[in-house]
């Protein structure tokens, strides 16, 4: 059944993918007519997330704000179908790295030092791999969750390494960095997914106590891996900028937990400073911390 869905939906897939950008956001328009106007998905798991993170903005602004998130959303949902047939000259010029930023990854590359980038699902995060990729010395490695469909999981795979990333499944994520620990990486951690609770470091993100992943911290540590932190913020319609910060120079130096509450802070500034660019819809806040022995870890 899921092939037969899948081979159904791949030329409508590619129809889109070939559409020209005008008329792609015309596209965009109108699911974000059906998606928002006329069903509402996940509408109240959006307004509850926005007034949880922001609870002393009002209902205008935090509708105004849930307004634009559905519109980012489903730009975010086309252009990903756009990686498909997009030129190599395309993706640089609507997904440009800012001198400063291929600075920063130019610096490592010189001193043949790999580097851990930590990012949140924050503006385009699709299609910001491909112009690094194009343009530095460091070969991408993208940590991701495959999919349960096999078929449409090669889909995505086929998009996301298109212009030489490499895809690493987050199960065998440690293994295979070891394994190339001799090779010029950036390994990529999307810091802002829900790990389980037991598992996780514990902060205060947005207003409210959030479990963070642990392994981006662990790893940075155990193989000594500079963390550079990566934004990809939204210029206009169709137009994105990447930016790079390096965080952490020497994480052995660091003590517990301050990897995490770095990458961590640094992704709230930009989510507050432009909220409608982040993924309000994700059920992020689903646990609640741990009590153990009476006090809260």
């Amino acid at each position: 059944m899921s092939a037969l869905v899948y081979y159904i939906t791949l030329p409508f897939i590619y129809l889109i993918s070939i559409l020209p950008f005008r008329v792609l956001y015309l596209f965009s328009d109108f699911i974000y007519f059906v998606l928002y106007k006329c069903f509402g998905y996940r509408k109240v798991v959006v307004l509850q997330n926005l007034r949880n993170a922001f609870p002393n903005k009002t209902e205008k602004e935090l509708n105004k704000i849930c307004n634009a998130f559905y519109h980012n959303l489903c730009d975010f949902m086309v252009e990903t179908f756009k990686i498909l047939t997009i030129s190599k000259e395309g993706i640089m010029k609507r997904c440009r790295m800012t001198p400063e930023c291929k600075a920063v990854f130019d610096k490592f590359a010189d001193e043949n030092k790999s580097v851990i980038m930590v990012m949140g699902h924050l503006g385009n995060w699709e299609w910001a791999g491909h112009p690094f990729s194009l343009q530095c010395r460091q070969r991408l490695d993208v940590l991701y969750h495959p999919l349960s469909n096999t078929y449409f999981n090669g889909l995505m795979y086929r998009m996301r390494s298109r212009f030489g990333t490499r895809m690493m499944p987050m199960r065998t994520a440690f293994k295979e960095m070891l394994a190339h620990r001799n090779e010029l990486t950036a390994t990529v951690f999307i810091s802002d997914q829900t790990p389980l609770p037991e598992n996780a470091y514990w902060t205060t993100f947005l207003n409210q106590d959030t479990p963070i992943f642990k392994g981006t911290e662990v790893i940075a540590k155990k193989m000594n891996l500079p963390v550079v932190y990566c934004s990809i913020l939204k210029v206009k319609r169709g137009y994105y900028e990447m930016h790079a910060e390096v965080l952490v120079a020497n994480p052995t130096a660091t003590a517990d937990g301050e990897i995490s509450e770095k990458h961590t802070k640094r992704l709230e500034k930009d989510i507050i400073a432009t909220p409608a660019s982040w993924l309000w819809s994700h059920r992020r806040w689903k646990y609640k911390r741990p009590v153990r022995s009476g006090v809260e870890n």
